[in-house]
């Protein structure tokens, strides 16, 4: 269950970092270039596609927050996008999508084999770059990370179809899937600063229990949400069996008819009961208590930044978690 990125609102605190994120995009396409054309094409189609970069803010934001000056924030920043999208080229082939961003998902243009190759391609291209950067505390964060996500695609994978998936179980392969990379995003920041140990733990708090917001509310989203402002397919969790939190719960408050059609419509990835099913997810409450779950996230994220000094990057940290669990996109 990958993040579903889309551009952030003009009006945000984070717009003072335009230029910050253009020195992110430059070292992006300087570091695409392969003299292979399908490499090429496929890597600038799927980092063309946008998205809210919030991985590469975080290393941006937490180094200047803590002090730092100098080139390595935009690397590493770079880095950070490179793994996150080659997880999402896998992902698209393992989940079969079509829409992504709003537009056709690579695998659907290009292929499968395509597709997770090039995927192979952009993890290998940011570990060359990790080895640039000649910090090996960063190649230790970054390695760390890239092997959990791993894990927790395995993890996503074994729980697919499977209605009686514990909520625990359920968070695990989040914070494995999703919020490990924000993590180590929000870690490195600190690791470059050098900061003390407590403050690099509470960056690396922050950036987790973001991620887990995060993904709470892009879980929410399917059930919430409609296919033009998602730029995915609504309903695409529950056609590949996904048990997400909002189907948790609705199974757990429901009566026992409601119970068996969302247990069915896991275990055969059906979406033809889409419209009963989202019914029943609302009438049971659980939007909103997803959305609570992922403010309680927010609130843990903000409670961390206290050990930053005042700046507008610890604001902008501040308001990035504001925004990633009332959003509707």
């Amino acid at each position: 269950m990958p993040a579903t990125d889309t551009p952030l609102p003009a009006a945000s605190p984070t717009d003072s970092m335009a230029e910050a994120m253009g020195r992110v995009d430059a070292v992006i396409r300087e570091r695409l270039s392969s003299d292979v054309a399908l490499i090429d094409q496929i890597s600038h189609y799927i980092i063309g596609a946008g998205g809210k970069r919030i991985r590469p803010r975080l290393v941006l934001l937490f180094s200047e927050a803590l002090g730092f000056k100098g080139q390595e924030p935009y690397e590493l920043a770079a880095i950070v996008e490179f793994i996150h999208t080659a997880t999402l080229l896998h992902d698209d082939v393992v989940d079969e999508s079509a829409l992504r961003r709003g537009r056709a998902t690579a695998n659907a243009l290009f292929g499968n084999a395509a597709s997770v190759l090039v995927g192979d391609f952009l993890y290998s291209r940011a570990f060359q770059m990790m080895v640039s950067v000649n910090r090996m505390r960063v190649l230790d964060v970054l390695a760390d990370a890239t092997n959990v996500i791993a894990e927790g695609e395995v993890l996503q994978l074994m729980n697919m179809h499977d209605p009686d998936l514990a909520v625990a179980d359920y968070l695990r392969v989040i914070r494995f899937k999703t919020a490990k990379l924000f993590e180590a995003s929000a870690r490195l920041g600190a690791v470059i600063a050098e900061a003390p140990h407590e403050v690099e733990e509470a960056c690396a708090e922050y950036g987790r229990a973001l991620g887990t917001a995060f993904q709470l509310i892009d879980d929410l989203l399917d059930y919430e949400g409609d296919t033009q402002a998602l730029g995915k397919n609504v309903g695409d969790d529950l056609r590949e069996g996904k048990p997400t939190l909002p189907l948790l719960i609705a199974m757990e408050r429901g009566d026992d008819t409601e119970r068996a059609l969302i247990r069915h419509a896991i275990e055969h990835g059906e979406v033809e009961r889409l419209p009963d099913i989202v019914a029943i997810v609302r009438r049971t409450g659980a939007l909103e208590a997803t959305r609570a779950a992922a403010r309680a996230e927010a609130q843990l994220a903000r409670e961390r930044l206290r050990l930053l000094p005042d700046s507008g990057a610890r604001e902008a940290l501040l308001e990035l978690c504001a925004r990633s669990v009332e959003r509707s996109s």
